[in-house]
């Protein structure tokens, strides 16, 4: 063979290979995706099959909280996010279908997985505790109240904690902790990071996004606000679900 048909050989070679490399890429992708980005053979734990639950509440109705910074809040940062765990739990199959991905890059990928998780569920939560009057019912304040000496301490401790949070990140969340039995507020700097063993009862998004268009950098304004649109039967459902789950884990 002279040099010039063993150039040949190799570029015809080389291509050869890299169109079976690239077609095995298309058909793991495939079988991950399905036509038109449906997830096909994908297991449930890789499957992007996350939704944008609608608002649960008409966003013209709210007191102190504009339309224009809640349809944004929900189309921009929750529709953002769960646009990009789905992206994320796409990648997490391919990634892991390849034996060549290093751990390193993987659990990159699995820290984005987890932050982007908790921004959908915080997300919802919160939404769902809105579009409210704003006043608890009687049992509901009895059981908030002995859990923190009266339910004007739980408030003031909840306010407190969300000023501290302006002009930065992260979630108020009164919650009830099902390991210890107690009822509690819950500090978070971001989405990755949860209360354990908890199931949230009311969430408070302190986020900029959630209220810097209509307040600017004045945090405790947007907190009066929130106050003010709280949905409470949403924080009693959750409450009487907690008290259940928790009943049922000490006869399991």
């Amino acid at each position: 063979m002279n040099e010039a048909s063993r150039r040949q050989f190799l570029q015809t070679a080389s291509v050869a290979v890299a169109g079976a490399v690239l077609a095995g890429t298309s058909v793991a992708a495939d079988q991950t995706r399905g036509s038109a980005g449906a997830p096909t053979s994908a297991s449930p734990a890789f499957a992007p099959r996350h939704e944008p639950k609608p608002l649960p509440f008409d966003p013209t109705k709210l007191r102190g909280i504009s339309e224009k910074l809640i349809r944004s809040h929900w189309e921009n940062n929750y529709g953002g996010s769960v646009k990009a765990l789905n992206t994320v739990k796409q990648k997490l199959a391919l990634a892991l279908a390849d034996k060549e991905t290093p751990p390193y890059v993987y659990d990159d990928l699995k820290r984005e997985h987890l932050m982007r998780t908790g921004s959908v569920v915080f997300h919802e939560l919160y939404f769902e505790n809105l579009g409210g009057d704003g006043q608890a019912d009687d049992s509901l304040r009895r059981a908030i109240g002995e859990a923190f000496g009266s339910f004007e301490a739980w408030e003031e401790e909840f306010r407190k904690m969300g000023a501290g949070l302006g002009g930065g990140s992260g979630w108020v969340i009164l919650g009830y902790n099902l390991h210890t039995g107690q009822i509690e507020n819950y500090w978070l700097w971001d989405h990755l990071h949860g209360p354990a063993a908890t199931w949230p009862l009311l969430v408070m998004d302190m986020y900029e996004h959630s209220y810097q268009m209509d307040y600017g950098a004045a945090a405790p304004k947007y907190v009066d606000a929130f106050f003010q649109n709280i949905r409470w039967s949403a924080v009693a459902t959750r409450l009487a679900s907690a008290h259940r789950f928790a009943e049922a884990a000490k006869t399991a």
